[in-house]
């Protein structure tokens, strides 16, 4: 049998042959094209070609590309693992022509690599041309159709309406006309009986699209209007996964040698056999091996799981399997981690990124795991208290649902099943209400509507940037727009050249100024668009045709490189104290302060951090001069030592920036000081946690370093001054904390003795009541703990006693019920379900075991009330 490795490797070799450049893959996560999260199609990388942006390497391209299908448009999540061939993350094969060949030569290739090369039945192919949209003025692809009949019989050659073969990446952008090849997989016994023709885009598990051969001729506008691009392009996909699943005659992707050391850990860890297992166990074990390499590829592409973002998607992919696993599979403990071993020998000869960085995105997946299996078992309880005080619905509510769903990130179908246990149902309706308020409250607040660029002075080459070696140049306005965006106006200019730098790889977009005779308009924000940098202006241009002065915030921009190079040397520094297991995770330079994150898994020390401070300090005061290199061969920079960041897409010419050949070496497109000298001093603020195994450094450099520790000295002055201690203030804080920690220890004793007094008179005050030995009083402590110490206290001796205490502590209700071992033991009741109750008295919730609960509110005068009702509910 073919392996999944060999596929591949015929599909890119064949395509070398016919004079393509095989390219890598670029990251999973998108970076400066604001229509996208994810790369969600192999064009994804090649969009500014398309648009006539910029000029392609080479006019023949060939690659395997990692996708991502989980939000907007294209959104396989929900189809992941209830049906046998869609995944989240999956590799496009393609191939790629810019202005070169078109549909004559894609279509006889396609035919050649998939009958000759993989050897695939030509009856069991079919092909679908698109048959024209009069609505809109598209013809119908005659063409495609008279290519197709050299290689199939007219019964094999399908129409495809506008939604299944005309492309288009999203509301804007390159598309065209599509020609889709798909292949019937059913057995002979089941072809006789029905024409696989009939079963094509029908979304039969058997009749699968396999490559879809896209014609790039337009572009679809703003108003969504459609021009012709000025060269047409060949855009190629083929699903290898599916393709994988053809060639190996199995029935689904997941049976294919790409799943089979994941789905081999999961039947290992569970005892079940995929193939004879119950279908929600089937479901399951697909969507976990889906997952996981969805999280683990984009993980090691430089995401992490977060709350907003790409980082949010991720996080939900990731609590979307645990679950599954947590519901299905009885797997209540951490595993996923320990499949990244799998994936990294997978696929260690194609995308290495993941051996590289195994045991850091193990690490980061382990604690993801950890913190939602805790939130899978706070959201159980919050489900049970959420019943035992509705005892008598028979639907939870909808606006509950959703809290716990958004709130505590508790999915809903396993609401549904738990509620289902319970004989009870979920509201969808109001809970896909509450979703979809939701949805357009995040609709409101990150909608951007972006009018059509007016073209001005038109240009073959993209717009320059020589912001590397001036700050201020003479340059017209090539287009400009008008951008709604969270309730504001912003106007878009893109010039000529331009000495702006924009937002990029950590380092903030400069600002500054664009003068024109009499008129000038203030730059509040420079960032990049694809490749076209994008200077954010506070109003149109009067004179859009006429020369401009451009001119960069030269004492921002100042600011801003000393603190990029500085990260330069704390980069070096860190790796040289912790290890060469750091690698950045990412950053922020601004003109205010820089911010670092790196890979280490344990809190950096003070005496850690004192070293790394002093060494980027000596690198300071030596003064070394900045070596760069421009457009260097990236292998020959690899070859120099240069550190690359994960996740970053780098061509074939770098920027190399070096402060010493052998201690600062990193490919890098931001501005830097001339020599190190320019950043006078270097000072940490703060060193934390961002995420597992990723720390986050907070530092200052030059003037705002000088102020920070100017103010430091001016605190410790007032400090000693308070303390009339000038000349040793910190033995005088010592002293102050010992003699603070005495008196702590006398109040204590003094608390414990009037606990003590408040036992004795309480213990007078059992009375008979329902049966029960009742203890219900309103006391006076200082503390929570005071009561629960006087509860346990109370409880000693007791038998067939119940004692509920209330109590008033800055300014909110305390409530406690406790029972005796006995009455506790006979489960007539159960004081976690009553302190719920009595909470409600002083607007407040609690929770706890049968014999022992406690409760807060904000209303102290409802305890009286509370206590009261004690009686009745006994």
């Amino acid at each position: 049998m073919i392996s999944g490795t060999e596929v591949r490797d015929i599909f890119l070799s064949f395509f070398e042959q016919k004079l393509h450049q095989v390219v890598k893959s670029a990251p999973i996560v998108v970076k400066n094209d604001p229509t996208l999260m994810f790369t969600n199609a192999g064009m994804n990388p090649f969009k500014d070609i398309f648009l006539g942006l910029k000029s392609p390497n080479s006019k023949r391209v060939a690659d395997t590309q990692k996708c991502l299908r989980v939000s907007g448009k294209h959104n396989d999540l929900e189809e992941v693992g209830h049906d046998t061939y869609h995944h989240t993350m999956f590799e496009m094969l393609g191939n790629w022509s810019f202005g070169d060949y078109y549909k004559t030569e894609a279509i006889a290739w396609a035919w050649e690599l998939l009958t000759d090369k993989y050897g695939l039945d030509p009856d069991r192919l079919y092909a679908t041309v698109f048959e024209g949209a009069p609505d809109e003025n598209l013809e119908a692809d005659d063409e495609a159709r008279t290519m197709w009949k050299k290689y199939l019989s007219e019964k094999h050659i399908l129409n495809g309406n506008k939604k299944d073969n005309f492309w288009e990446m999203g509301e804007t952008g390159p598309c065209g006309p599509s020609s889709e090849i798909h292949v019937d997989m059913r057995s002979d016994e089941e072809r006789a009986k029905v024409d696989g023709a009939t079963l094509v885009n029908q979304d039969h598990p058997e009749v699968i699209e396999i490559w879809n051969l896209v014609f790039i001729q337009y572009n679809r506008k703003a108003d969504q209007s459609l021009e012709l691009l000025p060269a047409t392009h060949v855009d190629t996909g083929m699903g290898f996964e599916r393709l994988v699943m053809a060639l190996q005659n199995k029935r689904s992707t997941y049976d294919t040698d790409l799943f089979d050391g994941l789905r081999g850990f999961l039947e290992n860890k569970t005892g079940l056999k995929y193939e004879t297992a119950p279908e929600p166990q089937r479901i399951a074990i697909r969507v976990i091996v889906d997952h996981i390499r969805a999280i683990t590829f984009t993980i090691a592409d430089g995401q992490l799981p977060s709350n907003t973002g790409a980082g949010y998607v991720i996080r939900r992919i990731l609590r979307r399997a645990s679950r599954y696993a947590y519901s299905y599979l009885d797997l209540n403990e951490p595993f996923m981690h320990e499949m990244v071993a799998i994936l990294a020998r997978l696929y260690k000869s194609v995308f290495e990124e993941v051996a590289q960085q195994e045991q850091f995105i193990a690490r980061i997946i382990l604690e993801e795991e950890k913190s939602f299996l805790r939130k899978l078992e706070s959201g159980t309880q919050m489900f049970e208290q959420y019943l035992a005080d509705n005892p008598d619905s028979k639907e939870v509510e909808g606006s509950f649902a959703f809290k716990l769903y958004d709130t505590y990130g508790f999915p809903i179908d396993l609401t549904e099943v738990m509620a289902r246990e319970q004989g009870r149902s979920v509201d969808m309706t109001g809970f896909e209400q509450e979703l979809e308020a939701q949805k357009e409250r995040s609709r409101k607040a990150t909608s951007v509507s972006a009018g059509d660029w007016v073209v001005v002075n038109s240009g073959d080459d993209l717009p320059r940037f020589v912001g590397y070696d001036t700050l201020e140049v003479e340059t017209r306005i090539r287009q400009f727009r008008t951008v709604q965006a969270k309730k504001k106006t912003l106007f878009h200019l893109v010039l000529e050249e331009t000495p702006f730098y924009a937002e990029m790889g950590g380092q903030v977009g400069d600002q500054g100024t664009l003068k024109c005779g009499e008129e000038t308009l203030r730059v509040l924000d420079t960032q990049k668009e694809n490749e076209l940098i994008v200077h954010l202006v506070d109003k149109l241009p009067e004179n859009p045709d006429g020369t401009w002065t451009a001119q960069v915030h030269s004492l921002r921009r100042k600011k801003i490189k000393s603190n990029h190079t500085a990260t330069h040397l704390l980069h070096s520094a860190l790796r040289e104290t912790l290890g060469d297991h750091v690698e950045q995770r990412g950053s922020l330079v601004s003109d205010k302060v820089l911010r670092f994150d790196f890979s280490h898994f344990s809190k950096v020390t003070e005496e850690e951090l004192t070293k790394i401070e002093k060494e980027v300090n000596e690198r300071i005061s030596l003064d070394i001069p900045l070596t760069e290199y421009r457009d260097m061969p990236i292998e020959e920079a690899k070859a120099m030592g240069a550190t690359a960041l994960f996740g970053e897409k780098y061509g074939d010419e770098v920027r190399v920036i070096v402060f010493d050949h052998d201690y600062s070496v990193e490919l890098c497109g931001g501005t830097h000081v001339d020599s190190t000298g320019e950043i006078r001093m270097f000072k940490f603020v703060s060193e934390g946690s961002v995420a597992a195994g990723v720390r986050r450094i907070e530092a200052l450099t030059g003037d705002a370093a000088f102020e920070y520790l100017d103010k430091k000295a001016q605190q410790a002055d007032e400090i000693a001054a308070l303390l009339k201690a000038p000349k040793d203030p910190v033995k005088a804080v010592e002293d102050l904390a010992n003699k603070a920690k005495e008196l702590e220890k006398q109040l204590q004793q003094l608390n414990a003795e009037k606990v003590s007094r408040l036992k004795d008179e309480l213990a007078s005050k059992f009375r008979q009541a329902g049966g029960l030995n009742l203890l219900a009083e309103q006391v006076a402590v200082a503390a929570a703990d005071d009561l629960k110490q006087l509860s346990f206290d109370l409880r000693k001796n007791q038998e067939n006693a119940l004692i509920v205490l209330g109590a008033e502590v800055g300014g909110k209700a305390l409530l406690s019920v406790i029972m005796s071992e006995d009455l506790a033991n006979s489960g007539k009741y159960n004081a976690g379900q009553m302190i719920r109750d009595l909470a409600k008295e002083v607007k407040g919730g609690g929770g706890g075991q049968p014999f022992y609960a406690t409760a807060g509110g904000k209303d102290p005068n409802g305890i009286p009330q509370a206590l009261k009702k004690v009686e009745g509910m006994i």
